[in-house]
């Protein structure tokens, strides 16, 4: 036996033979964990020239029926948020002062913000890359919106994308509106959604020291940015009352970006055309686009995750977050911003799309005859 040797322990051979195991074993899973996916997260998932995947999928969208484990501390949480926000808005229209007022809606808009630029399109989907200002910043933003640390964020979000509307989907839409818009939070997660969410790669998240900060610290920096300064700011300045300050500018606004958040899972799951993928739940909503900052262009984005528009065109009006990370381009803070090429997106609207795209339009050189010549056509020009 070697001098610094002790019984008991592994040979070369053994520690070889357990490291290759363990080699196959984790590649199995992989294998495993690919196989169960129903959807693209990054560009290199795509498995066709037009971005999706080879395999069926609908077979594999379902929820096992399984009774739920309430989780009372939020259901309670919720409960108390949603009637403070319904007396928050009756108080807006009696009360309130307008800088009030105007605080909660320059708060609901940089919280979207955080999440919508900072952990859906930066952190989750990397379609673009930010120097440490903007991600600062966005980091900042993140944290007013009190929806978890961005780097849980952005997990849950993989998780969502990779195994959409199955059981390791966090708000698998096809338990339905409610589960997919708040039930998903009033109870336990399904086994599946933790399983699989720790085979999610997540080690780019890790290697970003400001989102690491904002993890650390989340406990101490949320109450802060979500709750105390919010109320405090108005009472301080324009001598706002405690009430006012408390369920305008706080509960009201930190409700509305909740539900407005929720409603790309939910609305956007349900509600619109899919002109880009047919087969999925996902669908183009403009009111959620609005609402959103442009997360409404949810049959798209499903489609093609990694472009950092979430959607085809990219009009500000209907797409804000597209205009604030375009400006921060153009000072150069945000780069690499990815997007796909009207050629690959005309391919994949023809393979998958359900019709409703503007690729599908009268004149087409593809067109059939027989459509062009069953047409009824009205209020013809008289020659």
């Amino acid at each position: 036996m070697p001098p610094n040797a002790h019984a008991g322990a592994q040979s070369i051979t053994d520690s070889l033979i357990a490291a290759a195991n363990a080699a196959a074993d984790s590649d199995q899973s992989l294998t495993k964990l690919q196989q169960d996916s129903t959807g693209v997260l990054f560009e290199c998932d795509v498995e066709t020239t037009d971005g999706g995947l080879v395999k069926d999928i609908l077979p594999m969208k379902k929820a096992d029926k399984r009774k739920m484990k309430l989780v009372w501390r939020n259901i309670i949480a919720f409960g108390y948020l949603h009637l403070a926000a319904l007396y928050g808005a009756y108080l807006m229209i009696t009360s309130a002062k307008w800088e009030t007022i105007g605080l909660a809606y320059i708060l609901y808009a940089v919280s979207g913000l955080g999440i919508t630029a900072g952990a859906h399109r930066l952190w989750a989907h990397r379609s673009y890359k930010a120097k440490w200002p903007l991600r600062l910043i966005l980091a900042t933003f993140n944290t007013i919106a009190f929806q978890d640390a961005a780097y849980h964020w952005a997990r849950d979000h993989r998780v969502h994308h990779k195994y959409s509307e199955t059981d390791a989907d966090p708000h698998n839409a096809t338990r339905g509106f409610f589960f997919s818009h708040i039930g998903w939070l009033l109870c336990k997660k399904h086994p599946e959604v933790k399983a699989k969410g720790k085979g999610v790669d997540l080690s780019d998240l890790r290697k970003d020291s400001i989102l690491m900060f904002q993890k650390k610290y989340y406990m101490i920096l949320m109450p802060l940015a979500c709750f105390i300064l919010p109320t405090m700011i108005p009472m301080y300045f324009w001598n706002e009352t405690f009430v006012n300050a408390w369920f305008v500018a706080t509960m009201f606004r930190w409700c509305f970006i909740l539900n407005v958040t929720w409603l790309v899972n939910s609305a956007a799951h349900k509600f619109g055309g899919r002109p880009y993928d047919k087969e999925i739940s996902p669908s183009q909503n403009i009111s959620v686009a609005v609402l959103a900052f442009g997360e409404g262009w949810h049959n798209y984005h499903h489609v093609f995750p990694w472009d950092y528009k979430t959607a085809e065109f990219g009009k500000y009006s209907l797409n804000f977050t597209t205009a604030f990370i375009d400006f921060f381009a153009k000072i150069g803070w945000a780069y690499d911003l990815k997007t796909v090429s009207p050629e690959i997106i005309k391919k994949r609207v023809k393979r998958t799309g359900d019709g409703t795209h503007a690729t599908w339009g009268w004149g087409d050189t593809d067109q059939p005859k027989e459509e062009i010549d069953d047409a009824l056509i009205i209020h013809k020009k008289s020659e």
